[in-house]
C-alpha cells in the first residue's frame, strides 16, 4: 500500500481595525475611623460614580462591580503590639463605554464624582464585533497557508489533495499606533484617548494530503 503523502504548514493573519469599544477599569477606595462609615461612603461615592457614568451614555447593562472589600487599618507599635487605626472599604467597577471618543469626557465625570476616593486602575480597547476582526485574521492566515502548501507541493512534483486536519491557534491583540490620520478622541475635558489601531493576530496549522499531479483526485 503506497504510503500517504502529505504537508503541513504554518498560516499566520493579522486584521488591523480602530476600536469603537473601550472598557474602563475605576476602584473608590474610602479610609475611615469606623468600618460602617468606611463601607457607607464608598458605596455613596460608587453609586455617585455610576450616576455620572449612565449620565454621560453608559447602559446599566455596561456597567459591573467586581470587587468588594472591607479591612482593618494595622500598624505596629512598640510594647503594645498591633493596634486599628481605622478602617479601608473599597470596589471596583467595570464600565463598557460604546465610543471611545465619549470616554474622556465619561471619565471626567466619574472623577468629578469620586473626587479624592477614585482611582484609574486602567483602559482597554476592543470592538463591539469582536468576531468579524477575527474571521478576517483568520482568513488571511488561511491564505497564507493555502499559498504556502500550493508553492511547496509545487516544488514537489505534487499538488493540494483535500485537507486532513486544522489546528487554529489562539488569536491575540495589540495596540498599534497610527503613523497616518491619527485619530484622537475628542473632548472637552479630560484626557485625549488615543484610539489607534488594534492589530489582531490569527495563526492555523493545516495538513493537506499530496496527490500526484497525474491523479484524479477531484
Amino acid at each position: 500500500m503506497t504510503p500517504v503523502r502529505t504537508i503541513t504548514v504554518t498560516g499566520e493573519g493579522t486584521a488591523e481595525a480602530v476600536p469603537d469599544l473601550l472598557t474602563l477599569t475605576l476602584a473608590v477606595e474610602v479610609r475611615r475611623d469606623a468600618a460602617e462609615a468606611a463601607y457607607g461612603d464608598a458605596g455613596a461615592i460608587a453609586s455617585a460614580v455610576t450616576e455620572a457614568l449612565r449620565g454621560h451614555g453608559v447602559a446599566g447593562l455596561d456597567l459591573r462591580t467586581s470587587g468588594l472589600n472591607l479591612r482593618a487599618e494595622l500598624v505596629w507599635a512598640e510594647h503594645q503590639g498591633q493596634k486599628v487605626t481605622g478602617y479601608v472599604a473599597s470596589t471596583t467597577l467595570v464600565a463598557r463605554v460604546g465610543r471611545s471618543s465619549a470616554a474622556p469626557a465619561a471619565i471626567s465625570a466619574a472623577v468629578a464624582a469620586g473626587g479624592d476616593s477614585l482611582r484609574i486602575n486602567g483602559i482597554e480597547q476592543g470592538f463591539t464585533d469582536a468576531p468579524a476582526v477575527a474571521a478576517r485574521a483568520q482568513e488571511a492566515a488561511w491564505r497564507e497557508a493555502e499559498a504556502q502548501a500550493a508553492r511547496f507541493a509545487a516544488l514537489a512534483g505534487a499538488r493540494l489533495g483535500q485537507v486532513l486536519s486544522i489546528d487554529q491557534r489562539p488569536e491575540h491583540g495589540s495596540s498599534v499606533p497610527m503613523l497616518a490620520g491619527m485619530q484622537r478622541a475628542s473632548a472637552s475635558e479630560g484626557v485625549a484617548i488615543e484610539a489607534g489601531l488594534v492589530a489582531v493576530s490569527a495563526s492555523v496549522v493545516v495538513q493537506w494530503e499530496l496527490d500526484s499531479p497525474g491523479s484524479d483526485a477531484d
